[in-house]
């Protein structure tokens, strides 16, 4: 047990739940990933070890957390034999033995696939999701499904069928949504890795509120097929906005996760094409030229965001980085703001049925055409027509090449993920008729999202990293955006930020 104390101790992000609780035994559940495979190497511990260890955590404490909607523990205990036997005849996967969890939303055949809606219960595929056929093939043990909102849109993770999953943190409050289940799962030490999904934040936001890390990959960058609401059949189709991607305790593990994941899907692109990422521009803070936003000229910053913001900031001046807090280059973001909920919309609205699409689009003829609002632009697009559509993608073309341009500039962007840490539970009438409660003053509950449009809308990447604690003890994260597929660029400032400020501690 030495050498893996010894491991623990060099990675600088000794956590307190990391450390020998009794002579002899090793709490393994919140070491990373890579440190797990290092000790399976090693001889240290068996997979069958691991996998009881964090079943066993599961049992214990996801009562009061509720993560794990759909448990799959004979299979995982199966897996995880399979896994050592592999290992004793030489195999050396990147995952071999690892546990893990997968968010609710992706098909693993034999289990249920709901996105939280009641009359699909019952459903269940035949079929693997390409993300859960590659964690398997990497030797990944599946340890179960996590908690998700109905259909995937909220900011906290709530269904009628599996309940409400709790913060971590304080269980009064959300672990965020939609990933919600897969980022309180990580932060309560359930497993050391999940796979989850972005379109509005869905990575991000549970990241930030659960204290973890996470990355939005460049759009296109991580086969999503199998990722779909029931009973649509998984189908290999090209998502607008939306990106499957990684969640961890460490900003390494994205990395590490993000390898296996990443690559087109073999039904399509990956007949013709392979993935070769570009390394990271940069591989010492002191090199990297930063842009730093902490308002948005939509929403107000918190103060708790405020002050993680510029807890990242004031460390990269600190390591001798080019810190800007200001640019020309950088998009309108009133625009950008409007394009995305533009976007977003039209994609959500396409399945309601038709009188209701009748009523919405009445309501945005009422419009005032002075009225340029959230509000009217999310209205707007959800009766968007073709050559609206059109006119809008051609306009975020136009964004995309004035990123091109500050990434010319600035290796990466430091900004929000919301505007405030995590809040409470909040299951009481429509979304759209919720708010958001900044320093006491209420904002439209949907507004928030601005800030993951920032990367959502032009398909950038984006690390949700850890970036300190709220006065009342809550995390605080915020992103790093980097270049179109360059998504190596914003992992490694991750963990050169991790090394510096530190990263994922246990919650008490």
């Amino acid at each position: 047990m030495v050498s893996a104390r010894l491991s623990i101790a060099r990675s600088g992000i000794l956590c307190p739940l990391r450390q020998a609780n009794t002579v002899g035994f090793m709490d393994w559940s919140f070491q990373s990933a890579e440190e797990l495979a290092a000790a399976l190497h090693a001889g240290e511990v068996t997979s069958v070890e691991l996998t009881d260890e964090a079943i066993a955590r599961i049992e214990r404490d996801d009562k009061a957390i509720n993560a794990i909607c759909v448990p799959d523990f004979d299979n995982a205990r199966a897996a995880a034999r399979a896994a050592d036997q592999a290992r004793a005849r030489g195999e050396d996967r990147p995952l071999l033995g690892i546990p893990v969890t997968v968010k609710e939303s992706y098909d693993i055949a034999g289990l249920p696939t709901t996105w939280g809606m009641p009359q699909y219960k019952d459903y269940v595929p035949a079929e693997d999701a390409v993300q859960v056929s590659r964690l398997k093939a990497a030797g990944a043990v599946l340890l179960g499904k996590t908690n998700v909102p109905l259909t995937l849109r909220d900011i906290q993770s709530f269904n009628e069928i599996y309940g409400t999953t709790n913060n971590p943190w304080d269980h009064s409050r959300t672990s965020g949504g939609s990933s919600g289940g897969s980022a309180a799962a990580l932060a309560s030490g359930f497993g050391a890795l999940s796979i989850g999904s972005d379109l509005a934040g869905s990575l991000r936001t549970p990241a930030h509120f659960c204290g973890i890390y996470a990355h939005k990959p460049t759009l296109g960058l991580v086969a999503s097929r199998g990722m779909v609401a029931p009973p649509a059949p998984a189908l290999p189709v090209d998502l607008d906005l939306a990106v499957v991607g990684p969640m961890a305790r460490t900003a390494r593990d994205l990395t590490l996760l993000l390898d296996v994941m990443a690559g087109p899907d073999p039904l399509t692109y990956g007949v013709a094409y392979d993935v070769a990422l570009p390394p990271a521009r940069h591989e010492r803070l002191a090199d990297f030229r930063v842009l730093i936003i902490e308002e948005h000229p939509l929403i107000p910053t918190g103060s708790a965001v405020r002050a993680g913001v510029n807890r990242v900031a004031e460390a990269l001046v600190d390591e001798g980085a080019r810190v800007e807090r200001h640019s020309p280059l950088l998009p309108d973001p009133i625009e950008a703001a409007t394009l995305y909920m533009q976007l977003m919309l039209s994609n959500a609205a396409a399945g309601l049925p038709l009188d209701v699409y009748r009523q919405l689009r009445t309501q945005a003829a009422a419009l005032s055409a002075d009225d340029r609002s959230l509000d009217a632009a999310r209205l707007r697009g959800m009766v968007l027509s073709h050559r609206d559509w059109v006119e809008a993608n051609n306009r975020r073309e136009l964004h995309r090449h004035g990123w091109r341009q500050l990434f010319a500039e600035f290796d990466a962007v430091v900004c929000p993920i919301t505007p405030t840490p995590a809040f409470p539970h909040d299951h009481d009438g429509g979304l759209e008729d919720r708010h958001i409660d900044i320093d006491s003053v209420e904002y439209p509950y949907f507004d928030q999202l601005v800030w993951a449009g920032m990367a959502t809308m032009p398909g950038l990447p984006a690390t949700a990293i850890p970036a300190g604690r709220s006065p009342e003890g809550l995390p605080v994260g915020v992103q790093l955006i980097g270049p179109m597929f360059e998504d190596r660029t914003p992992l490694r400032l991750a963990e050169l930020l991790e090394q510096k400020i530190g990263g994922f501690q246990a919650p008490k």
